[in-house]
Parts: C-alpha cells; sequence; structure tokens
C-alpha cells in the first residue's frame, strides 16, 4: 500500500468512525440494508439477435443468508424479482455467509424454486459457497431449486431459432476457475455472456471472445464516504467495485453488482442493496 492510499484508508477510518457513532450508525446498520434497489441497465450489441429484442436478465448476487439476513427478507427479494418477470435469472454467489453452521431450512430452496424464469435460472460459485464445507451442500440446494451450475461450463439459450451464450467459472478464490474449459466448442460470434462472482477476474476475461461479465462480490465498498468512496473491498475486488467498466479496444463490459446482504459488519453506507435488471437490445 503505498502512502496516498494509507492516508486515504487512515482519514476514511476516522471519518467513518466519527459518523457512525450517532445516528448514522442507527442508519447504516438498520435502514440502509433494507433499502433495495433496482438497477435498470441496457446491453446494446450487434451480436444480439433481433429475437432477443427486451429480453430482460434479472442478477442478483451475495445474499449472505444469515449474517444480518434471514428469511423473511429473502422472501420479500424473490417477491420482488417475480414482479419483474424476468426471461432469465442468474445468481453470482454466496448464498449464505457460513456454510458450516448455517441452520439449513427447507424454506430456503422452496424460495429459490418460486423463483421463474422460462429460459432458466443459473448460477455460479462465491467464495462462501466453498467455504465452511458449502460446496456440495449448496449445489444440492440449488439443484433442487432448479437451478443450473455453471462451473466452468457454458450453456445456449435459444429463442426463435436464435442462439446467445451464457458461461459461468468456478469461484476464483476457492474454485478452480478455467475459462479455456469453460469456452471450449463455443461459436465466438454469438453474444456471450460471462458469469464471475469475483469482478477482477475481467482482467483475464478480456482474452476471450466474451461480451458481458457481470460479478459481484465487492459489495460496492459496503460502507462508501464522500469524496472518498469505498474504505475496504475484498481480493479480487480491488480494482473493479461497482458500476459498469469498459475496455479500450475490446469487446468485453463488466457489470458489478452491489449485492443484497453483508458480510463481516452488519452495515451499508452509500451504498444500497441491489438487483441489477439487463435488457438486451441489438445494435
Amino acid at each position: 500500500m503505498n502512502r496516498r492510499s494509507f492516508l486515504k484508508k487512515v482519514v476514511g477510518s476516522m471519518f467513518g468512525i466519527a459518523g457512525i457513532s450517532g445516528g448514522t450508525y442507527y442508519y447504516a446498520r438498520n435502514i440502509e440494508p433494507e433499502l433495495l434497489t433496482m438497477q435498470q441497465l441496457t446491453i446494446t450489441d450487434s451480436r444480439i439477435p433481433s429475437s432477443f429484442e427486451n429480453f430482460k436478465i434479472i442478477q442478483f448476487s451475495d445474499t449472505h443468508i444469515g449474517f444480518h439476513y434471514n428469511l423473511e427478507q429473502f422472501e420479500k427479494l424473490t417477491a420482488e424479482i417475480n414482479k419483474l418477470n424476468p426471461d432469465l435469472i442468474v445468481f453470482t454467489g454466496d448464498l449464505v455467509d457460513d456454510p458450516d453452521h448455517y441452520h439449513w431450512d427447507s424454506k430456503l430452496t422452496t424460495l429459490l424454486r418460486n423463483l421463474h424464469a422460462p429460459y432458466g435460472k443459473y448460477w455460479v460459485y462465491g467464495n462462501h459457497d466453498h467455504g465452511g464445507y458449502g460446496t456440495e451442500t449448496i449445489k444440492k440446494v440449488m439443484e433442487d431449486a432448479q437451478f443450473t451450475l455453471l462451473q466452468n461450463s457454458h450453456h445456449v439459450i435459444e429463442r426463435q431459432q436464435d442462439r446467445i451464450l451464457l458461461a459461468g467459472i468456478d469461484d476464483v478464490i476457492l474454485g478452480r476457475p478455467d475459462l479455456t474449459k469453460t469456452m471450449a466448442n463455443t461459436n465466438s460470434s454469438l453474444f456471450t455472456l460471462l458469469l464471475a462472482h469475483e469482478p477482477d477476474f475481467a482482467d483475464t476475461t478480456i482474452q476471450y471472445p466474451i461480451d458481458v461479465q457481470l460479478s459481484g462480490h465487492s459489495h460496492g465498498g459496503q460502507v462508501r464516504l464522500p469524496f472518498i468512496g469505498h474504505l475496504y473491498t475484498p481480493i479480487y475486488a480491488e480494482k473493479y467495485v461497482q458500476g459498469t467498466y469498459t475496455f479500450p479496444n475490446n469487446r468485453l463490459t463488466l457489470y458489478v453488482n452491489k449485492g443484497i446482504g453483508t458480510t463481516r459488519l452488519p452495515y451499508r453506507f452509500f451504498c444500497k442493496p441491489e438487483i441489477s435488471i439487463y435488457t438486451l437490445k441489438p445494435e
């Protein structure tokens, strides 16, 4: 960490401690984590077939159920997603915060199963899914909920004889991501979306014929201060933290979702939880 970064963290921490000590603490702890936002985004590309015009993809990520986020809150989330009438639903990892100590309830599977999307529901592992011996447990829950796992694999989405490609990699931190295997035997002319839990993986993704990467993991920094921004993000979310990123001379666009729940600290400040709504438009 260089001197400038160090001073930024120190000053930011001082402001954070001072601000969270009063009413701000109550807001960050009890109010903002409940203020779900809908992030509306349009994806325009010449490779999107005309039959996929207005095709709606919903992304949710990082629910971290069990750490200050419960099934009652998750039930409200699933209801909001269904109200949006998505064509496709994707989940980009970290379902529960601590799989090894979470009290698994069949209601979670039921709520996930009740999510509706005519072109399917897909997911990828996050680091918390693999952590705490959760790999197989979460896989079983998602299978029972009729979600398709993309673990270094891809799936072709067909609509009126046209196709787009949806791919996903294993978690970067605790899994074995292999993008070469993921993209093997694919048609590079197809519009291609990649699900990758960690956003900084985009620096690898740009080496492949991929149009869009959807990620989470960062929580948008979770706590952000005016003029300073986020104080901390986890490894592999240090470069790309929230929002939209493009790469010069490359076809890739990266979208980083701020997630739903919290982890480590139960606060959100200037960083509301969000659902991302992507609408496809042929260029």
